[in-house]
């Protein structure tokens, strides 16, 4: 797990001069290697999320400083001003990559190809898959419409989070003291949903400069029904490949359309995974001296000073045992979905694409060497999604094909009880020949039940009406 989960800590360390000693930097991304940390990495090279929006705060720059400030301390909305996130993301995409690719708006002839490419790549998963296609749509974005169609999620994932780091601001001081410093609390809240608005936009606009898809970080991001591929990134991700540009799209469309079953299919997973998330957030603790002595030294005029605070490692979440848990089972569920979507792929594209094993190997190496996923989960909640497990994963499901076939393995979906454990990833071979347990069986006979005694109460009712 991450030394800095949440990445409330000291920022990584940037290199001095260009590429010499990159001592931040996780897999050339070319984004910040702590993205929710803050600290470096913000639009214009700025060394806080302030300085991003107020300039060299010159004499001339006052004005339109504390004018910016005035809008951040009238904020009264959630925990995350997602409003401000927006404005940050849309602004770091507008820069460009580090590459120095910038974003386009997509033309037809992209939207057509992405539209073609997920139709046969449903086409291909019909016949390794008895999951049927969850794609109504399938569209081409650009990196703005991703972070468009996308922050609505990110704001489900984001706010359990800041909102027990919010809650932590406001029992700093003796109760006695609470209502007379309520203009001063009421001041870092909206303060502190400015910071995180700006390091959650910053860390979605760096995103959207690398993803390929809507679900790259194992989650269903965008909307419901909509199989979504970036066709300026996926030129990118292949650049280098060797491998023909129709066939790296029909890959990535592959994978897409795997992820979009499974999550439209499966209509538990998505509430489990997001739970597992927010039952990490409910048991972060705060190292409330810090908070403390902050609350007794704040300059209203001097933003930064809270912003010096919060780099000093303020916000500190504690191992609990209901945090190990909750990320254990986040850990395990986001595995077994990569290991499926993995080894379906696979058997989908093996027979059709020259490329197959060159484009898994990729995919699996781009996880291993911090990729967007990686990087967002490990500084988000701390979690790091080892190649190992899914490696695993990836395995047992191959190998449930070949005992249980396509409708056995598939059928462990029905029941989170009935899926693998990470026990079971360690021996995957004791799992695949074990008896299972029928769950089906089960809902049937408790729906049956409820339906009776729906029945009864519905007479009882009856019987009242005409005694009246």
């Amino acid at each position: 797990m991450s030394d800095t989960p949440f990445g409330f800590g000291l920022p990584p360390e940037e290199p001095d001069n260009g590429d010499e000693g990159k001592k931040g930097g996780q897999g050339g991304q070319g984004g910040p290697a702590n993205p929710f940390g803050f600290g470096s990495g913000l639009p214009g090279g700025a060394d806080n999320p302030f300085a991003a929006m107020f300039g060299s705060m010159n004499p001339n720059d006052l004005g339109a400083a504390f004018q910016q400030l005035g809008q951040m301390l009238s904020y009264e909305g959630g925990p995350v001003n997602w409003d401000m996130a927006k404005d940050i993301a849309r602004q770091t995409v507008a820069q460009g990559t580090a590459d120095g690719t910038k974003d386009t708006s997509v033309g037809i002839a992209e939207r057509s190809a992405v539209e073609e490419a997920v139709r046969l790549a449903d086409h291909w998963l019909d016949g390794v898959t008895s999951l049927p296609s969850g794609a109504t749509t399938a569209v081409a974005w650009s990196r703005a419409e991703w972070v468009e169609a996308t922050l609505p999620v990110w704001k489900e994932l984001v706010d359990p989070v800041a909102e027990r780091v919010g809650a932590a601001m406001g029992n700093v001081l003796p109760e006695e003291m609470q209502a007379m410093a309520g203009p001063l609390l009421g001041m870092m809240r909206s303060m502190g949903g400015a910071m995180f608005g700006q390091q959650i936009g910053q860390a979605v606009g760096v995103l959207a400069g690398e993803v390929v898809g809507s679900t790259d970080i194992g989650l269903p991001l965008g909307p419901a029904g909509k199989a979504a591929l970036l066709p300026l990134n996926i030129e990118g991700f292949g650049k280098d490949l060797g491998v023909p540009p129709d066939e790296v799209r029909l890959y990535l469309a592959l994978r897409e359309a795997a992820h979009t079953r499974l999550f439209a299919h499966v209509p538990w997973l998505r509430s489990h995974l997001f739970g597992a998330v927010e039952g990490y957030a409910r048991g972060i603790k705060v190292d409330t001296s810090k908070l403390e002595d902050v609350v007794g030294q704040l300059d209203p005029s001097n933003p930064e000073q809270l912003q010096e605070a919060l780099q000093g490692g303020m916000f500190q979440p504690q191992d609990t045992p209901e945090q190990k848990a909750a990320l254990a089972r986040l850990e395990t569920a986001l595995a077994l979905v990569e290991g499926w979507v993995d080894a379906v792929v696979h058997e989908a594209a093996k027979p059709r694409l020259g490329s197959a094993d060159a484009m898994r190997e990729t995919m699996r190496r781009r996880r291993a060497s911090g990729g967007p996923a990686e990087q967002t989960f490990a500084t988000l909640i701390g979690l790091e999604l080892r190649p190992r497990r899914l490696r695993d994963a990836s395995r047992l499901w191959a190998s449930l094909t070949d005992a249980r076939g396509v409708d056995g393995r598939d059928g462990l979906w029905e029941h989170p009880d009935m899926l693998p454990t990470a026990s079971d990833l360690d021996d995957p071979d004791g799992f695949v020949h074990r008896e299972q347990l029928d769950f089906s069986e089960i809902d049937k006979m408790l729906g049956e039940a409820a339906e009776q005694q729906g029945k009864g109460t519905t007479e009882r009712d009856d019987e009242g009406d005409e005694k009246k």
